[in-house]
């Protein structure tokens, strides 16, 4: 006996230096709990500085053809929504519903025709048939519905403001609601993920409902995308959700394409540069064609390299320059290639060139590489310098370079091409004799700029086929990196001023930049001009090839010829004419968004040319 009573009290001793030792201890559900409850007002809950209150969903319209909560999820308005199911067993609910018809089958035979309830018991009864037939034919199955709504704001007066705003939008959509009151924390616990429908509450909001009549009630018809290597992009306006894009997710998204169409002054230029910002920051190499001089401080302030080209320009680009990145590795036809570049070019200069003017200038060109001893075979093009009793190739360097005026030359030797000769006057010697020039600039920046504004409103197209072809070498010189070419205004290249052959190259970067790890990005005011070349056909192509379409305020007219090459809903034609400065109509995919672009104080200083010295290191920061 006493040794049992030494174990008794040695185990209690043992026990209470256990309870000593974890009374001080904090929990996981210390961790999440609220600092305090406030319970004594039966109209809402008070809960760490914010306040509660809920609405239980008590009946529908009989029919609904809509889904019922979209238009509560879209706001703006701080709430849980809580939804359960409770399937029930069909074979009990057919016995009952026979019973609950026979009965009121002969009450409505045998009843006065003057009662007041006749018309009630009547669709009680239409509605047990019909709710019977679906499960017995048509193998539905039933399930009772709940739907708790919990609202929560910083004061009582904004939250008294918020419900009597879900009342509102719930009846217009069919649902009657009724105010949680003396039911406050039920139906808060209701709305905690934890899965518990608290009995107290839930006969009020029992609904019964079949398996078709449940997708009124799907929940998940907001447009969210968070992409999670994405960068920011702004919020959602509908729900104030952040909207994440990872134009590069090849999982995701077919390309890395982009189009950015919106009138002057909707902000589709600040949105651009702060996509250039951001993604300069991710070490993604970056090449702009700047038409307008609007990326030049940008260019600046994040240490990338600016190449202008007009009269005043001491810097040059050769077109008749082959460059080693113009073809990818094991890989072969430089002159080939260049050729077909260059009859895009100079159909510009020379208009729209027949089969056999192609081929006139073809065979000149041919002649004029030639004679600096470049031909079909890619060996031309190396030089062999024997180092240390070896022989090691380069490829030729800029000077080595036919330039216009050697093509100027060979044109005037043959009558039949003479009249392209004149053509090249203002080229070769005239006021744009800048193009006559050896390529005097290197490309070893992860952000190039190119200012054609000084070419004049008539020749930006030259400048800007040019430096699109420079840019798409770079972008095939690297598989393995993410890069991006930015178009500005490029309906110069693929509207009716071009021609079809410069509107075939863009369509082709488009169509393949994707494989090389690159994004194309089309940006423009000028909706009509894009789609007036051949029917509309390249400027389509581009915005087919397109994941990620972003359309800023647009007036009617640009929205209708829009609409015919893509699917706007009525809706968001709508939306689009009424939208604000730096609102945004964006397709990501398959999603549809409405969003609002957003920057830090620090971003829009840059943008705007505000940096102070401290700013202008921002770049070397990251």
């Amino acid at each position: 006996m006493l040794e049992e009573k030494i174990k008794k009290i040695f185990n209690k001793n043992k026990n209470d230096v256990k309870d000593n030792f974890f009374e001080g201890a904090r929990n996981e559900k210390d961790k999440i709990a609220p600092a305090y409850i406030n319970m004594q007002n039966p109209k809402y809950l008070e809960i760490d500085n914010l306040y509660y209150s809920g609405l239980i969903v008590v009946d529908y319209y009989r029919e609904q053809t809509d889904i019922i909560l979209k238009s509560l999820i879209e706001t703006n308005i701080n709430m849980n929504i809580s939804i359960f199911y409770e399937k029930q067993d069909s074979f009990k609910a057919i016995k009952d519903l026979t019973y609950h018809i026979g009965n009121v089958g002969v009450e409505l035979k045998e009843s006065n025709q003057n009662r007041e309830d006749i018309d009630i018991a009547a669709f009680t009864y239409n509605d047990a048939k019909y709710i019977r037939k679906e499960i017995q034919v048509n193998n539905e199955d039933i399930y009772f519905l709940y739907i708790y709504i919990s609202i929560y704001a910083d004061s009582i007066k904004e939250l008294e403001y918020y419900l009597n705003k879900i009342e509102g939008i719930t009846q217009s959509k069919g649902m009657q609601t009724r105010r949680a009151n003396f039911r406050q924390e039920e139906l808060f616990l209701c709305c905690l993920p934890i899965m518990e429908n608290n009995k107290s509450i839930k006969e009020s909001a029992k609904r019964n409902i079949l398996t078709s009549g449940l997708l009124a009630t799907y929940p998940f018809i907001s447009s969210t995308i968070f992409d999670q290597n994405g960068i920011f992009i702004g919020t959602n306006i509908y729900n104030n959700s952040l909207v994440f894009i990872d134009r590069y997710d090849n999982q995701k998204y077919k390309n890395a394409n982009i189009c950015i169409f919106g009138t002057s002054g909707a902000g589709k230029s600040f949105y651009t540069k702060l996509l250039i910002l951001r993604y300069k920051l991710l070490g993604i190499k970056q090449y702009i064609i700047d038409p307008e001089r609007e990326y030049n401080n940008l260019c600046n302030t994040l240490k990338g390299i600016e190449i202008k080209i007009g009269p005043n320009s001491n810097t040059y680009i050769n077109v008749l320059e082959i460059r080693k990145e113009s073809l990818e590795e094991g890989e072969s036809g430089y002159l080939a290639t260049k050729i077909g570049k260059l009859i895009g070019f100079f159909n510009l200069i020379f208009g729209e060139l027949n089969e056999e003017e192609k081929a006139l200038i073809e065979d000149k060109l041919i002649e004029t590489y030639k004679r600096k001893d470049i031909n079909f075979d890619d060996k031309t093009l190396y030089i062999e310098i024997i180092k240390n009793n070896k022989v090691k190739k380069y490829f030729k360097e800029p000077k080595d370079m036919p330039i216009l005026e050697d093509l100027y030359n060979v044109l005037g030797e043959d009558e039949k091409t003479k009249k392209f000769q004149i053509k090249l006057i203002p080229f070769v010697k005239g006021s744009m004799k800048f193009f006559n020039n050896v390529s005097n600039v290197k490309l070893n920046n992860e952000l190039i700029v190119a200012d054609i504004y000084d070419l004049g409103e008539e020749n930006l197209k030259y400048g800007m086929y040019l430096f699109t072809e420079i840019f798409w070498d770079k972008i095939k010189e690297n598989r393995n990196e993410k890069k991006a070419i930015y178009l500005d205004e490029i309906w110069r290249l693929i509207g009716v001023t071009s021609n079809k052959e410069v509107a075939s190259f863009i369509y082709k970067i488009f169509k393949t930049i994707r494989k090389y790890g690159g994004s194309g990005v089309a940006i423009t005011q000028d909706i009509s001009d894009i789609f007036s070349l051949d029917n509309g056909t390249y400027g389509k192509s581009i915005l087919n090839n397109s994941s990620i379409k972003t359309f800023f305020a647009l007036e009617e007219e640009n929205i209708k010829i829009l609409s015919e090459y893509s699917n706007l809903s009525e809706k968001e034609k709508v939306e689009i004419k009424s939208l604000k400065r730096g609102e945004c109509l964006m397709f990501v995919g398959d999603d549809h968004i409405l969003t609002k672009i957003e920057c830090s104080d620090l971003e829009q200083k840059i943008l705007e040319g505000e940096c102070t010295d401290e700013q202008n290191n921002f770049s070397n920061k990251q």
